[in-house]
């Protein structure tokens, strides 16, 4: 009959077989030690009652069981050294035997000598340091031997129980060092930074410290920033988590200072606390990802490569430029495991760092020193990306050729940026060693790159520019006045004198349509291309000079120094991986921009013919080097030329003028022929205009006398306002010249004033209406715009102008939807429709003979008599002749 208290056998034959080898093992020693009983008991005892030998046997089994159970609670909760009969663990026993193998007592033993001691002691400190380093190794790096010489399976096996306790108990568990105070964390007691943050109490304190920033930061309304990060993250299934570094630095100022100095350890310290964190509230999510990065966003201090220097080695920094190349995504060790080729053992694993090769020496099982192969099944990889960062090219000073470095990306952050982008990267700016550069210097050089850390485009901050509430404010007060579409005009390249039509087809150009997908998924394009063609001297040049300055993001190219690869894309061989990658030209840079191209006449017809493709598709197909993909070149083309011989010969058509082919031709929506007349009155005015310009670029400080009064250029005394004075102060009465001289500059400055918006705000206005303003085309009059399209190509087919194509008929809708994002207006109106008309017909007939000028005129005045006109008397008298005046001659400052 067994006891109701005795456990399964499962449970407890481990604990019976223990305490019945205890038992018998002490039964020698009470006998030894105690007297023997007595026949019969001693009077005063109660009478015994008769034997039973059932009974006895359930009484022990029951003492047993009791016992088992005692033993079992004290294996759960650990041996009990002192029990009640410590005292006897140390009495000899006659069953107490000693083995005597591996014990040689035949020889002595020598001394080993003190070489052979420091060695030993350097190999148990190795074996120490690699203990402590891999203490937190993740689980499926262990070892499955248990006769490897270190084990780590103590660390990750409380760790993995982690998540099931306090996590504020589990830190304190982990490692015994007393943690810092943020005050005692400000106090640096070494002598750099990289030993006071490497030391355990100080990454205890950074972690606690992140910690505590990501649960308790808020915004103004009192919600949790990072934990509705946190929260996204594990929706998404992301990898990263954005840590703004305002936000930090504001609330953990060390914190910043040691990110900024000391990034490598302390991103290490942050990615583990996002990933604690992360899995407080998500328990299973190292099933999906088992690392969460931390990524620094709003570093305040923006670098350009050309800036970067010593001083900013292995510290955070923050550039910009655009994406020239990249490489394919290649896989990196991370945590490198090893075999042994003569015992088979694996060693590791070994953590790869970026700057050096993992090699071992020796094994730990055998001693041996190889060979030793990659395990390449227990080892893990990460992805590996290497891109080519330029200077971008509004950014590159005059005269200077820009810059480029190296940019690694890891993990996530791999495909993040394309050959074309314009981005802004966040990482560590590390040297590496090239041997290349030792033998080609004869001296110790060391290549830089930069490992990323955020990756972000600028086109998704609007193109780098931040615009403000108040910006926002001006901007949509300035779109408000009816006259804005004539003042953004006369605000294009306020330094060059005249040029209406030019200027008008500039910011066309600038504002750009809308690009389409029509059914199919094909795509039409949005971007307006814009030709000049005329005599030499008439600031062609000066007005691409002008939009590159202007523009958000414009690539500047010259027909003599742009061959077909440099504005289309090239194939080059990678010298890290041995591989062919693509590097962009001109056009593929410009994405979502304007390209500009300066003597466009002497490119040859090999390379025009590349470009067609990007005009039209705005796409530039590759198949070369094993290569077939296709490149973004979403940019608005703006090319300048001169005619054949030098002048523009009026007595014969557009096409007999210039060395272009019609493809190439029909690909401009726009083209402005730019002639240099002769014209007294107009002459003279310019003549003005540019002295003026002068004047006001190279101020002179005012003359002044012995006595230190303001005199003139005569020797005649003046007053603060310039006024002639007498020697008691009254004021002279003007002369004739300075009378008229006075109207005319205040005449001026009111056209400045009242004509002129500031470049500052053109831009900004410009960059938003890119961004936030998509016309569409409502209530269009569609019968005068295909009775147009007719008329256009039967004169064309008469005169034998280029010809007119379906590209002309879709670029009057893009110039009609130009002429609304002036006016941030979310649709075409009448009056956009007869203004894109109006430039339409202006392009065309200014394009053709003058023979055949005057009877275009009168045949299309129909079209034209709708042109809008200012709403100011004033502002009409400058703009009378139409926005496409090509009597008039030009000037730049």
């Amino acid at each position: 009959m067994s006891s109701p208290l005795r456990p399964s056998t499962s449970a407890a034959n481990r604990g019976l077989g223990n305490l019945g080898r205890r038992k018998r093992s002490r039964e020698p020693d009470d006998d030894a030690s105690s007297v023997a009983p007595p026949s019969s008991p001693p009077p005063s005892s109660p009478p015994m009652l008769p034997f039973d030998d059932d009974e006895d046997e359930r009484d022990e089994e029951a003492e047993l069981d009791i016992d088992d159970i005692e033993e079992m609670a004290e294996d759960e909760d650990g041996i009990d050294l002192f029990g009640d009969t410590f005292d006897r663990d140390y009495r000899s026993g006659k069953e107490d035997r000693y083995r005597g193998r591996y014990i040689d007592d035949g020889d002595d033993q020598e001394e080993i000598d003190i070489g052979a001691r420091r060695e030993l002691e350097a190999r148990l400190d190795r074996r120490d340091l690699e203990l402590s380093r891999r203490r937190r190794m993740p689980a499926a790096f262990l070892q499955d031997d248990e006769d490897g010489d270190i084990d780590l399976t103590q660390q990750p096996r409380r760790r993995r129980h982690a998540y099931d306790e306090d996590r504020d108990d589990i830190e304190m568990v982990d490692n015994g060092l007393e943690e810092l105070s943020l005050e005692e964390l400000v106090d640096i007691k070494s002598s750099n930074i990289t030993d006071w943050v490497t030391q355990p109490q100080v990454l205890r304190s950074i972690y606690r410290e992140f910690k505590a920033f990501l649960t308790e930061f808020t915004d103004p309304t009192g919600s949790s920033v990072y934990g509705n990060k946190i929260k996204t993250l594990g929706e998404v299934n992301s990898a990263s988590l954005e840590v703004s570094y305002t936000h930090l630095s504001s609330t953990k100022a060390v914190l910043g200072y040691f990110l900024a100095n000391e990034p490598t350890e302390v991103l290490k310290v942050f990615d583990q606390v996002a990933l604690d964190v992360t899995l407080f509230h998500y328990p299973q999510y190292h099933d999906i990802h088992n690392e969460i990065h931390v990524r620094i966003t709003d570093l305040p201090i923006v670098y350009t490569l050309r800036q970067l220097r010593q001083s900013h080695l292995n510290c955070l920094v923050r550039v910009s430029g655009v994406v020239t190349r990249r490489t394919g995504v290649f896989p990196q060790l991370k945590y490198v495991m090893f075999t042994c080729g003569k015992c088979g053992t694996t060693l590791g694993p070994f953590q790869q760092e970026a700057s050096s090769e993992v090699k071992i020496s020796f094994c730990q099982n055998c001693s041996s020193r190889g060979p030793f192969t990659v395990n390449s099944e227990r080892t893990v990889y990460r992805n590996y990306q290497k891109l080519t960062l330029q200077e971008s090219p509004g950014s590159v000073p005059a005269g200077r050729l820009p810059r480029q470095r190296e940019v690694i990306l890891l993990a996530d952050l791999i495909d993040t940026a394309k050959p074309g982008d314009e981005i802004e990267i966040t990482g560590i700016y590390r040297n590496s060693y090239d041997a290349q550069l030792n033998n080609k210097n004869g001296f110790p050089v060391f290549a830089t790159i930069i490992e990323a850390n955020h990756v972000i485009k600028s086109h998704d901050q609007q193109a780098g520019f931040h615009l403000t509430e108040e910006d926002e404010r001006e901007i949509r007060a300035l779109s408000r006045d009816p006259d804005v579409v004539e003042k953004i005009i006369r605000s294009i390249a306020p330094s060059i004198y005249g040029h209406q039509d030019v200027k008008t087809a500039v910011a066309l150009s600038l504002f750009g349509g809308v690009r389409k997908e029509a059914q199919g998924k094909m795509s039409i394009r949005g971007d307006i291309n814009v030709l000049l063609l005329g005599d030499p001297g008439t600031a062609k040049s000066q007005i691409l000079k002008y939009v590159e300055k202007s523009a958000h993001r414009a690539v500047f190219a010259t027909g003599q120094g742009a061959s077909a690869v440099g504005l289309t894309a090239s194939v080059r061989r990678d010298p890290l991986t041995s591989e062919w990658t693509l590097e962009g030209g001109a056009l593929v840079l410009a994405d979502r921009g304007t390209c500009l191209i300066d003597e466009f006449d002497k490119m040859n017809d090999q390379d025009r013919t590349s470009i067609h493709e990007a005009m039209e598709q705005q796409t530039i197909s590759i198949s070369k080097a094993g290569i077939v993909t296709t490149l973004q070149a979403r940019c608005a083309v703006l090319a300048a030329a001169n005619p054949i011989g030098g002048r523009y010969n009026s007595s014969a058509p557009f096409s007999e003028n210039v060395q272009l082919t019609e493809p190439i031709l029909s690909r401009f929506d726009i083209l402005c022929v730019v002639r240099d007349l002769v014209d007294p009155s107009e002459d003279e005015r310019l003549a003005s205009f540019v002295i003026e310009s002068h004047h006001r670029a190279n101020p002179s400080k005012p003359l002044r006398d012995e006595k230190g009064n303001l005199i003139n250029t005569d020797g005649e005394r003046i007053d603060e306002d310039g006024y002639r004075v007498d020697n008691e102060g009254s004021r002279l009465p003007l002369r004739t010249d300075e009378s008229e001289a006075r109207n005319a500059a205040k005449d001026n400055e009111e056209d400045e004033k009242d004509g002129e918006i500031p470049q500052e705000l053109l831009r900004k206005y410009i960059l938003y209406a890119r961004e936030h303003c998509h016309p569409k085309l409502y209530q269009i009059d569609q019968d005068k715009i295909a009775r147009l399209f007719a008329d256009m190509r039967r004169e064309s087919l008469a005169t034998g102008a280029y010809p007119i194509t379906v590209r002309h008929l879709e670029a009057i809708m893009r110039i009609a939807e130009a002429f609304c994002k002036m006016r941030l207006s979310e649709y075409c109106s009448a009056q956009d429709i007869d203004r894109a008309i109006a430039v339409t017909v202006d392009s065309f007939i200014g394009s053709q003979k003058v023979s055949a000028k005057r009877a275009l005129s009168r045949a299309f005045a129909k079209y034209t008599l709708s042109r809008p006109k200012p709403q100011s008397k004033r502002k009409a008298g400058i703009s009378a002749q139409g926005p496409f005046d090509t009597r008039r001659s030009q000037a730049t400052r």
